[in-house]
């Protein structure tokens, strides 16, 4: 286990790396200039100047290609180049807001799909099956950026029983959780429907009721725990995406994430903290996954790392 752990986590290295070296030539290569969209297109050649040079922007890519690893290694990513603050601190205000929303909406997910797999499982072509796949089904083809508004409308303005955007208390939280747990759930469902259909074909479960097992133990003490392993890859899969920045729904609800703040530093082209973000989103997502791998062997000792 530990020489897998650490082969797992050296991986890490050259993902990170690669990623990061190619956000940085693409953000760079992007049309626009910062200096236009700090100082003005009319700003004087003398003002533009004193500020590329501040930046460092006047040096060739390659160049600063050289100060943006140098700072990588040295764990000083940056300071933003229009709130002249470090990234590291802009990154820490607003990833505790994409955690916590995350956490939520995985949680809803799992509230709802993970009792509708298992009842679609054991009801196979039934009434039941049938009702939760078609519900599954509507919340895969539905997307984040319909449904948001539309709750948004029927919650808050209609009814107003929920804050319309914001982080203003534990009410704020209802609607996006909701939004991005519900695609998820969907997809949730589906995954532990057929992982649970696979195993109530097994022999074992064969025996064990064979042996006077009662149906409960059959289906939670055996069945189940033994399709948890493509689910907990379902489940890690999607946890990495939500911590990656849910940029849409967390604009449609103004929520203080990571998502906004990348949409809003790529859009003002704002070097060091669009790669900053990406960096923490690519290590919160492998990390994840990896530990979505580890968790294999315990839920199945036949599993061999």
């Amino acid at each position: 286990m530990t020489h897998y752990l650490l082969r797992r986590f050296i991986s890490i290295i050259p993902v990170l790396f690669a990623v990061s070296t190619i956000v940085f030539f693409i953000i760079h290569f992007i049309p626009g200039d910062p200096i236009d969209l700090i100082l003005g297109e009319r700003a004087l050649a003398a003002d533009r100047a004193q500020l590329a040079h501040a930046l460092k922007l006047e040096e060739p890519v390659l160049v600063q290609y050289g100060y943006f690893l140098k700072g990588l290694i040295s764990g000083e990513w940056g300071t933003s180049i229009f709130d002249n603050r470090p990234v590291l601190e802009l990154i820490k205000d607003n990833y505790g807001a994409t955690v916590v929303l995350a956490c939520a909406a995985m949680f809803v997910a799992m509230f709802i799909a993970i009792p509708a797999g298992i009842i679609a499982a054991v009801k196979r072509n039934s009434i039941w099956d049938s009702i939760a796949m078609f519900i599954a089904l509507v919340g895969i083809s539905v997307p984040n950026f319909w449904l948001g508004p539309v709750l948004v409308l029927i919650f808050s303005v209609h009814v107003g029983i929920l804050p319309i955007s914001g982080r203003e208390s534990w009410t704020s939280l209802i609607l996006p959780a909701i939004t991005l747990g519900t695609g998820l759930a969907a997809m949730l469902a589906r995954m532990t429907r057929a992982s649970m259909i696979e195993e109530l074909k097994s022999e074992y479960i064969t025996v064990a009721r064979a042996k006077g097992v009662s149906e409960r133990n059959v289906i939670f003490k055996h069945a189940f725990k033994n399709a948890l392993n493509p689910i907990v890859t379902i489940v890690g899969l999607q946890v990495g995406t939500l911590l990656a920045g849910t940029i849409i729904t967390e604009k449609v609800f103004s929520w203080p994430g990571m998502g906004t703040l990348l949409l809003d530093s790529i859009r003002r082209r704002d070097y060091p903290v669009v790669e900053g973000c990406v960096l923490i989103i690519s290590f919160a997502y492998v990390i994840i996954n990896t530990m979505a791998d580890c968790l294999y062997k315990a839920f199945d000792p036949r599993v061999r790392l």
